[in-house]
Order: structure tokens, then C-alpha cells, then sequence
């Protein structure tokens, strides 16, 4: 074995053998990555169980016991959909040949008499990122009807036809990326999983949203103005229902300085919700 490159180490305490020294992964690495998989909503109940047993066969068979007493799955946020993992090959592959394709998309739909259908859509769209966020995994696309990003739940694509001899969209026509789609810097930017217009936005805040500030958008803030109770910063954000709803969360700890129409449409939402709950 070792002679195969395996750590195989001798030892006579506490007792004489032989045991694997070094692992592809730490314990406290599979964990993290179970824990990952507990907790996305996007992975079935069957293919969570199917992933964390397969991270197991990475730890002996003294530390599999104690990491399977650790291992809960909560299966009340868990998606019913076990073929995600065949739609997220196929829109990988649709992204790296940077061709369109038409998906078959499931919402729920409330009507009345609170009767709940499933609500199919059939559309053709031009993908260019997949991201998790906020606990969903999303395809990040352009219909061709509109000018702007589209953000889909791949757990509700039931299906994926790649069109083979259609190329999407220049991202440039639908988003500030001139030639290659930045998913990183997206991602930093949109709220909620809303998309909008990528704007300059200077929020003043208290003092204790600092870290909140500083992990969503990063350690370099641009920090403008600062008292002994609040910090004015200048950021870049996607204007969207997302951002307004991210800042009324805050209350009066978050103001909104500008720009004015950011600025209108947070009022205008805080009036709404105070006529909604006047007596």
C-alpha cells in the first residue's frame, strides 16, 4: 500500500497495527460539505441520503459512525424532483457550447377557493450561469421576448432540450457585461434572487450593520461619510423588489440617500405596508 503512495503508518499505542495517516479529506471537510448537502433545498431527500454515503466511504469505518450520528436531513424544504442532477448536466453542457435551449418550467399557482395547480410554461432561452443562492440553485438566462436576465429555479425544470444550432444571446444585449458573463460579480450584486438595473446606491447606516455591509458586499467598502452613530457607504446593487426588501428589513438602523427614485420606491413600499396594518 504504501508503495501505492498511502500514508500507512505503524503504531504500538494504545494498541499494535496499522492505520491510514493522511485522508483525501478531513473529517471536519466532509462535514462541512454534508452539511451543505443537508441544507439545500434544491437536492432531493433520496440524492441527499445517495451523496452523504458516498462522502462517508471517505472516513474510516470508527469515524463513519460518529459522522452518521450527526447527519440530519430535514425533509420538510426538500424538492421531490431526483433528476436535477440530469438538468443541471444538460444546461452545463448548453452554457459551454453557448447554444439556446427550450425548458419546461413548473410554478404552483394559487386559485380560488385556495385550489393549488401546477402552472407549466414552455420557453426558449439563452443560459449563461448557474448560481446558488439563498438556498435555491438557479439558471441565470435571457428570453428572447425581453431585455433583461431571467432568473430560473432548476429544481422546477422538468425538462431540457438543447438546441444545437441556435447560439444564445450576446450577454452584452442584456446585461452590463460587454463579453463574458461575470457570475461572481452578479451574484454579488442581486437581492432575493430578484434581478434589476445594476446601480450606484449610497445607503447610511448604524454602526452595527457594518459586518453585514461588509460580508455581502466585501471588505473593501467604499465608506464616504461616518459619525459617531452612523457610516454613509456607496455600493453597487441591482435596484430590484429584492434590494427594497433587503433594506425595509433593517427599519430605521438602514436610509436609503440615494438615488432619489431608490429612495421614492422604499418610501412609497414603507407606506404601503403602514396603510396595510393601520387600525
Amino acid at each position: 500500500l504504501r508503495q501505492y503512495n498511502l500514508d500507512i503508518v505503524k503504531t504500538s499505542t494504545p494498541k499494535k497495527g496499522f492505520f491510514l495517516g493522511d485522508r483525501e479529506f478531513e473529517p471536519v471537510e466532509l462535514r462541512l460539505i454534508a452539511d451543505a448537502v443537508q441544507s439545500a433545498s434544491f437536492i432531493s431527500q433520496s440524492n441527499s441520503r445517495k451523496l452523504i454515503s458516498k462522502l462517508e466511504k471517505n472516513l474510516s469505518i470508527y469515524q463513519r459512525e460518529n459522522f452518521r450520528k450527526q447527519v440530519y436531513i430535514d425533509q420538510r424544504n426538500k424538492t421531490d424532483n431526483d433528476a436535477i442532477y440530469y438538468r443541471i448536466n444538460e444546461l452545463a453542457e448548453a452554457i459551454d457550447k453557448k447554444c439556446r435551449v427550450k425548458v419546461t418550467y413548473e410554478r404552483r399557482r394559487l386559485e380560488e377557493g385556495s385550489a393549488v395547480r401546477n402552472e407549466i410554461r414552455i420557453m426558449t432561452v439563452s443560459p449563461y450561469a448557474m448560481i446558488w443562492l439563498n438556498d435555491h440553485y438557479y439558471l441565470i438566462c435571457n428570453n428572447a421576448k425581453y431585455d433583461n436576465l431571467l432568473h430560473l429555479r432548476i429544481e422546477r425544470i422538468k425538462r431540457v432540450d438543447i438546441l444545437e444550432h441556435e447560439p444564445v444571446r450576446p450577454c452584452s444585449e442584456v446585461s452590463e457585461y460587454p463579453e463574458k458573463f461575470d457570475t461572481a460579480d452578479y451574484s454579488a450584486k442581486i437581492f432575493e434572487g430578484f434581478s434589476g438595473t445594476v446601480e450606484v446606491v449610497e445607503l447610511r447606516c448604524a454602526h452595527e450593520l457594518y459586518d453585514t455591509i461588509a460580508d455581502l458586499f466585501g471588505n473593501k467598502l467604499a465608506i464616504i461619510d461616518a459619525d459617531e452613530n452612523t457610516f454613509t457607504v456607496r455600493v453597487e446593487a441591482a435596484t430590484s423588489a429584492g434590494f427594497i426588501g433587503w433594506v425595509m428589513k433593517f427599519g430605521t438602523k438602514m436610509q436609503v440617500v440615494s438615488p432619489h427614485h431608490v429612495r421614492e420606491a422604499v418610501r412609497e413600499t414603507a407606506e404601503a405596508v403602514a396603510k396595510q396594518y393601520a387600525l
